[in-house]
């Protein structure tokens, strides 16, 4: 019985694509890094093309069950920001076009991962309306919502629909926060940044800049349509409101290394940490939640 084993390649033109040496360098000392156009108009198109058949309904693959802390907006919750988790899952049409081998190999490059999986994705929709509060995304960095996973290496890769600046609440980044060390441990709660306070947020991303001697440095990620901003897990990062005219549409990749796996974790409070994959995906011999589950975490780069 022979094994089909999928080969990830890049055309010679995909490959010039690539970050370069000095690129990776800069994300390792920056924590973010703005790609050069790595999705063609057509395929930016056809995103929010299935985004508004989703949004409308169309669902091809729905979860199985929700986890108790899935973002998944609904029609009943009205005008504000939307978050819907597993979009790379419950879209057929998304999910392939966010497994282009490409956008894996990028962030392979940047992690220095031999393999890279997805480990979430989240599809995004900010109305162009400044006064609501939802569309402020207060600073917080990924690896603290990924306590059960054992990678350094993760990293998130921001897919706007369009162009996108500052007057639409772009994705903004506290350059060089990635190096930072944490002050404690205690601010860890796995809890998505929606059901955290935003002063709090605010005052943890204070007290760690003062504790690291490094000053608050904001740099909002001006991406052009087809381009993508990449950043890593400890980099913070946030967002404001939305003040152009139209939505700001987008997805959010998280990815993770080959190496990943999940770890039992307790938190401060005594409670064990968890994250929406344990709920859904296969288990490993030994029992444990299984990140590398193809239906979930499908490889989207291998070397």
């Amino acid at each position: 019985m022979t094994t089909s084993i999928r080969k990830f390649e890049l055309t010679e033109a995909e490959a010039e694509l690539l970050p370069s040496e000095q690129d990776v360098e800069f994300y390792a000392e920056h924590g973010w890094y703005l790609s050069k156009k790595l999705f063609s108009d057509e395929e930016v198109e056809r995103l929010e093309t299935v985004s508004e058949r989703f949004y409308a309904g169309h669902v091809d693959n729905p979860l199985p069950h929700r986890p108790p802390r899935l973002a998944y907006w609904q029609r009943h919750d009205g005008p504000i920001q939307r978050h819907n988790d597993y979009i790379h899952y419950e879209s057929a049409a998304i999910g392939a076009i966010l497994r282009k081998p490409l956008i894996g190999a990028v962030a392979a490059r940047l992690s220095g991962a031999g393999e890279i999986r997805i480990f979430q994705s989240t599809l995004i929709y900010k109305p162009p309306r400044p006064d609501e509060d939802s569309n402020v995304v207060p600073w917080h960095f990924d690896r603290d919502y990924w306590a059960t996973s054992t990678s350094e290496r993760m990293l998130t890769a921001f897919i706007p629909f369009h162009d996108c600046d500052e007057r639409m609440g772009t994705i903004t980044m506290i350059d060089g926060s990635n190096r930072w060390q944490e002050e404690s441990e205690a601010n860890v709660t796995s809890l998505h940044f929606a059901d955290r306070g935003r002063n709090d947020l605010e005052a943890i991303l204070e007290r760690n800049a003062k504790f690291n001697g490094a000053a608050v440095r904001k740099v909002p990620m001006t991406i052009p349509k087809g381009h993508v901003s990449f950043h890593h897990n400890h980099t913070y990062h946030g967002s404001g409101p939305n003040r152009s005219t139209m939505p700001r549409r987008a997805i959010s990749l998280h990815f993770q290394d080959g190496e990943n796996a999940y770890r039992r974790y307790i938190l401060p409070n005594g409670e064990a940490a968890s994250y929406n994959h344990d709920f859904l995906v296969r288990r490993t011999p030994q029992g444990a939640p299984d990140y590398g589950d193809p239906a979930y975490c499908p490889v989207t780069w291998s070397s």
